[in-house]
């Protein structure tokens, strides 16, 4: 490897500003910030809601006449 072309490489705390959650990784930043983490995104968390999704199928139920 070339000497000097690549950058430095150390420990960093990413912190959600949601939750306060950190998190320790190694990377060229010194420290980030992110919006949502795996502790408090819905995904994750099984707190997601499909609201549009139960739209559609009732729409289809009605029209079609089933329960």
């Amino acid at each position: 490897m070339k000497q000097g072309i690549h950058p430095e490489y150390h420990k960093t705390k990413i912190v959600c500003t949601s939750c306060n959650t950190e998190i320790e990784v190694g990377s060229t930043k010194e420290d980030l910030r992110v919006d949502t983490c795996s502790n408090c995104h819905p995904f994750y968390t099984g707190k997601q809601r499909f609201g549009k999704a139960d739209g559609r199928i009732d729409k289809f139920n009605k029209k079609y006449g089933l329960k």
